[in-house]
C-alpha cells in the first residue's frame, strides 16, 4: 500500500510541478552569419549554415533584417549541422519554427547562393 500511494505522489508532483527548462535566446547579432546565441548559463557561438552574403552593401542590410525579425532575447531553437573551425555550424529558427535565419537572408536574396540540406 505504501508503494502505491508513493508512486501516485511521485506522478502528482511531475504532473503538476514539472521541471523548469530554459530555451536558448538571441545574445548577439555580430555579423550576418555569426551570432551568439545562450542560455542561463552559457554562450554559444553559432556561424549560420550555408551564409555568404552577395557584398558589403548587402552586409549591413543583412544584419538589420536579422535583428529586426530576431530582436535580442528572442526564443531560438538550434539545429547543429556540425563544426567549422572549432565554432558552431547551426541552422537557427525562431521557437515557433516559423521563420529560419539563413532562409530568411535567401528570401531578400542577400546570399550568393542556396545550399542543399
Amino acid at each position: 500500500m505504501k508503494k502505491v500511494i508513493s508512486i501516485l505522489i511521485i506522478f502528482v508532483l511531475v504532473i503538476f510541478f514539472p521541471i523548469r527548462t530554459y530555451s536558448a535566446e538571441i545574445l548577439q547579432i555580430n555579423s550576418s552569419s555569426n551570432i551568439l546565441v545562450g542560455d542561463q548559463n552559457r554562450d554559444l557561438p553559432i556561424k549560420l549554415f550555408c551564409v555568404e552574403i552577395n557584398d558589403k552593401d548587402n552586409e549591413q542590410i543583412a544584419i538589420n533584417l536579422l535583428k529586426k525579425e530576431f530582436p535580442r532575447g528572442s526564443k531560438v531553437k538550434i539545429k547543429p549541422l556540425g563544426f567549422k573551425e572549432n565554432i558552431l555550424l547551426a541552422r537557427v529558427f525562431d521557437i515557433n519554427e516559423t521563420k529560419e535565419m539563413s532562409e530568411l537572408l535567401f528570401a531578400k536574396d542577400l546570399l550568393k547562393e542556396n545550399c542543399q540540406n
